[in-house]
């Protein structure tokens, strides 16, 4: 693949590293605001909303990871066998982030 190529993909994966970045910097405020919400005493049924937001917001960053991981992992030169355990790794990736 030519060298452009790599460059375009670079400019993505720094582009999802943003989102990446700016998406855990308010997943960290989230929490910061369950734990005041858990000192306050707050209802159980607001804290349990928040802790749900919390899992899509974790959610939607592996989602971001794995798309990176499938286009910079499976976009490299190789033979067939290389590029099957380079499928096998990323089911087995997405296996794990599933559970």
């Amino acid at each position: 693949m030519g060298l452009l190529f790599w460059i375009i993909l670079g400019v993505i994966f720094l582009e999802q590293k943003k989102q990446i970045q700016t998406r855990l910097k308010k997943i960290e405020g989230q929490i910061k605001g369950i734990e005041k919400m858990i000192e306050n005493d707050m209802c159980c049924k607001d804290v349990l909303i928040q802790i749900a937001a919390v899992r899509a917001a974790v959610n939607k960053v592996g989602g971001l990871m794995i798309q990176n991981y499938a286009k910079t992992c499976l976009f490299e030169e190789g033979d067939t066998r290389c590029k099957n355990d380079k499928i096998e790794s990323l089911v087995s990736t997405l296996t794990m982030f599933l559970k």
